[in-house]
């Protein structure tokens, strides 16, 4: 019997031993695991599923601390299928036990999570946990987020044991993560330099630009991964942004949207000329009116274009989906080194632009000297000769014909000096243009539609179109908002502003209940008015997809 229990006992301990051998093997089968991988996302994937797999949990997730210290910015699971986490609803954010964790840094094991005080609780269709264990992840000395782990299989608790293997996991983790996170920002920094080099070759090649900006819009989505970028630019003497480009997600919606500057990531961008970042950009306190258009995204940042506070030469904002990472001080440094140098060859556009221009003045002051100082003074020396000449011919019908091509000469000298003179006042004009005026309409009109219209612009609109017509069309935008604001009752208006060889058309689109056919036209007989008074038209049109669309038109003069 004593042999037997002695028996008994070397095999118990057999067994341990073989236990412990077989758990040091998987530990450093998943210590090589998480260390053999680059790709952070990849990383951190192969972290939570070896944890998991280690203390044979049922469930386990990984979260990763954000920006702020006290909130999850990402959140990885492993147990759950994909019909559960979208049942479930929107990821934690880090409160409750989970951020006993993120507030204390040290390995919590629980026999049941659901009586510990920081418990609030499970959300609907979240399936029951009873026992926990949390352990951070340190990245240098610096806590980068949690391993959480619940549910043990056979219903028993985690041991200490299983704190030492998942503290022990937590270490090499750190370290996989250093590495993963060098090797990407050092790819990172490649891509930007690359795409640096890439803008500035575009310009020097003489790229307008529109062309640039899209480069600049598009090389920013592919380095930072985002699902929207876009570009708003600042109109002179509107109170707001235009988005001149967009790529990516609801970017048809954004083009054209007039931004304002108060309640926006690209507005307090521009105002404070430093990059500003958002956790959750469709619906963060801080910035209401980006909510009304930013719907399903998460993650944003929005970086001026220069650093003076104010006048900033435009915004490139970067959005992410919902449950995405952050956007981390490694991305910072280097998004805003690229839009520093973005800023510049905006800055060479608008120079070369500038020097074009100043070329082009300097060519028609040339012209007009010419015209003044050559032709002007030849005939008037031809008309004076054939005046003498006149004196001495007998033949009254020959007299009447040189008098005739005096006239003549007179009336083309009057011409070539009118001419001069409008070749010396072209593009020099005062106060806001045409553009700026439309730009402050529409974005004064989003509080009384209660969502930002979506603007565009096309053609020289500040130069083609003379002030008397400007006015027109100002006339006839605000009544077409005003009506959109108080009848339509819409979600999108969309305005399109378009100077044209020979006219000028303005365009107000809405998805809203149209225009009843029985209803008060007064207004809209206005509108047609002053387009037949100009010698254009006014149509109104009901589009299959629903709402209205309202044309107004009006000739330009020839010559503008």
């Amino acid at each position: 019997m004593r042999l037997d229990e002695l028996l008994d006992e070397l095999q118990v301990r057999i067994d341990a031993v073989r236990g412990t051998r077989d758990r040091v093997h998987s530990l450093l089968e998943a210590v090589v695991s998480v260390g053999r991988e680059l790709d952070l996302a990849q990383v951190l994937r192969r972290i939570v599923e070896a944890a998991a797999l280690l203390v044979d949990a049922e469930y386990g997730a990984l979260g990763v601390i954000g920006p702020d210290g006290r909130t999850l910015s990402q959140f990885l699971t492993v147990g759950l299928a994909e019909k559960e986490i979208a049942a479930i609803g929107p990821l934690p954010a880090g409160h409750g036990l989970l951020g006993e964790v993120i507030h204390h840094p040290e390995p919590l094991r629980l026999t049941d999570l659901g009586a510990h005080s920081s418990s609030h609780g499970f959300p609907a269709h979240h399936p029951p946990m009873r026992t926990f264990l949390g352990v951070p992840i340190r990245v240098r000395d610096e806590v980068f987020g949690n391993l959480y782990l619940t549910d043990k299989r056979g219903g028993i608790d985690f041991d200490p044991e299983d704190e030492t293997v998942i503290s022990t996991l937590s270490v090499a983790a750190g370290v996989a993560i250093d590495n993963a996170r060098l090797y990407e920002g050092s790819q990172r920094q490649q891509r930007w330099l690359r795409a640096n080099a890439e803008i500035t070759e575009s310009l020097l090649s003489g790229s307008s630009r529109p062309v640039v900006l899209e480069l600049i819009a598009r090389r920013a989505q592919e380095i930072t991964a985002a699902r929207l970028a876009d570009i708003s630019m600042p109109v002179a003497g509107a109170e707001g942004l235009v988005v001149e480009f967009a790529v990516g997600a609801d970017s048809e919606a954004r083009l054209g949207l007039v931004v304002p500057l108060a309640g926006t990531l690209s507005g307090a961008a521009h105002r404070t000329g430093r990059s500003i970042a958002s956790l959750h950009a469709c619906d963060d306190d801080r910035y209401p009116a980006d909510a009304q258009v930013q719907d399903g995204l998460g993650p944003a940042v929005a970086v001026p274009l220069g650093t003076a506070a104010g006048a900033s030469r435009g915004v490139l904002l970067l959005a992410r989906p919902w449950g995405e990472p952050a956007f981390g001080e490694g991305e910072l440094e280097p998004l805003v080194a690229f839009a520093g140098q973005a800023a510049l060859a905006l800055e060479l556009a608008e120079r070369r632009r500038d020097a074009e221009q100043i070329a082009l003045l300097e060519e028609r002051d040339r012209i007009a000297r010419d015209l003044h100082d050559l032709a002007i003074q030849r005939l008037f020396a031809t008309g004076m000769t054939l005046q003498s000449a006149a004196r001495l011919i007998e033949h009254e019908g020959a007299a009447e014909r040189v008098g005739r091509a005096v006239d003549d000469l007179d009336e083309t000298i009057k011409i070539i000096r009118s001419t001069i003179f409008g070749l010396r006042t072209k593009d020099r004009e005062s106060g806001p243009g045409l553009r700026a005026r439309a730009a402050r309409a529409v974005g004064d009109a989003a509080t009384a539609l209660g969502h930002p219209p979506r603007l565009s612009m096309e053609g020289l609109l500040d130069t083609d179109v003379p002030p008397q017509i400007a006015d027109h069309v100002m006339a006839v935008l605000g009544e077409l908002l005003s009506n959109a604001a108080r009848h339509a009752r819409s979600t999108r208006v969309g305005v399109i502003l378009k100077a044209g060889p020979g006219e000028i058309t303005l365009t107000v689109s809405d998805n809203g209940r149209g225009i009843p056919a029985q209803g008060r036209r007064s207004g809209l007989r206005n509108l047609a008015e002053r387009a037949e008074g100009l010698g254009g038209s006014f149509t109104v049109d009901a589009p299959e997809e629903g709402g209205s669309r309202l044309v107004w038109r009006a000739p330009l003069p020839t010559g503008s």
